[in-house]
């Protein structure tokens, strides 16, 4: 989601091919052994499979709207949300597997992160300041996973600037085009780009 999201922002509409996770494509492992997405093969075949990592990739081509400006503190939110928050979350999310702990153990957990979140946004519109920055498309996919685990707990929760933020990410326009439905690719398929 993050890096689609830069790369149609960045004016890159590589071709896609949807996959189902239970269901890889050889082609797909091939170019990854990680089997993960996503995964981007540039025209020149070198082959990157890191969606932070694709979003750099891509606003080095174009930064129309300045999202690497503060980059130091984008870097150090983004690696705290994928380095400590992403698998609080992951634990929130699969409580049923994850049963060291309570769901609700789970989530004050995560909630340390939203804190921090609601503190930055306390003084600014976005997570770095009063732009969107690499950071706020970056983190805000799994704000909107751990939003959906208890959306009723969500909305009735003190993270009201949180959820203000994440309302205005998703109702933009490039958020509503990556989450277009694309058919599962098959092989003989015909080209389908992103955003069209």
């Amino acid at each position: 989601m993050r890096a689609r999201m830069a790369l149609l922002h960045c004016g890159i509409k590589p071709e896609l091919r949807e996959v189902k996770l239970s269901d890889m494509p050889r082609a797909l492992l091939t170019l990854s052994s990680k089997a993960t997405v996503p995964v981007l093969q540039l025209s020149q075949g070198k082959v990157i499979d890191e969606s932070l990592d694709i979003m750099r990739w891509a606003l080095s081509i174009a930064d129309p709207d300045h999202w690497l400006e503060n980059s130091h503190v984008s870097d150090l939110l983004i690696i705290e949300s994928d380095n400590d928050f992403k698998p609080l979350l992951d634990k929130y999310k699969y409580a049923d597997r994850h049963t060291e702990s309570s769901e609700l153990e789970h989530r004050q957990n995560a909630e340390t992160f939203l804190k921090l979140l609601e503190k930055r946004l306390n003084s600014h519109l976005y997570l770095v300041d009063d732009q969107i920055r690499l950071a706020d498309i970056a983190i805000f996919p799994f704000i909107r996973q751990f939003a959906g685990v208890n959306s009723h707990w969500f909305s009735q929760s003190g993270y009201n600037l949180v959820r203000l933020w994440l309302n205005r990410l998703i109702e933009s326009s490039e958020f509503k085009t990556i989450m277009h439905k694309y058919p599962v690719w098959q092989e003989y398929d015909s080209p389908l780009y992103l955003g069209s």
